[in-house]
């Protein structure tokens, strides 16, 4: 994600949240650390079937740019047919555990709004350690 330069900051950022949003900015990066977090090493396929209404392009574009910013890494195994896996990085890790109080919040605000989480999203997007 281009960073655009803000007035009056020297590297562009006003705070540390103005950092953050950069690295995790969109619809769908935190739903892929998400999905990362769930299960340490996926595949291209599973990610796209665990996150519905990512196109494949926006999917390896959001990729891409989390291996730039350190926070995804990518293994890719010699073998036939070739095999890429992705994996959150230390800092992914990290930032993931950063972002738990917020989904605590977010479910907090769907109960006192009246709204079901789907399944899928308290399922499969949701760590098991988060649910308890």
């Amino acid at each position: 994600m281009a960073t655009l330069k803000r007035p009056g900051a020297p590297d562009g950022h006003v705070c540390g949240i103005d950092t953050a949003m950069e690295v995790i900015g969109g619809k769908w990066k935190v739903l892929i650390l998400w999905a990362l977090h769930e299960q340490p090493h996926r595949r291209f396929g599973e990610l796209r079937r665990l996150i519905p209404g990512i196109t494949e392009k926006v999917l390896a574009s959001h990729l891409r740019e989390m291996e730039t910013d350190g926070i995804v890494d990518r293994v890719s195994y010699e073998e036939v047919p070739p095999r890429v896996e992705y994996a959150l990085t230390k800092d992914g890790i990290r930032l993931n555990e950063a972002l738990e109080p917020l989904a605590a919040w977010g479910r907090e605000r769907q109960q006192a709004v009246g709204q079901r989480p789907t399944p899928a999203a308290t399922e499969s997007m949701t760590p098991r350690h988060v649910l308890r």
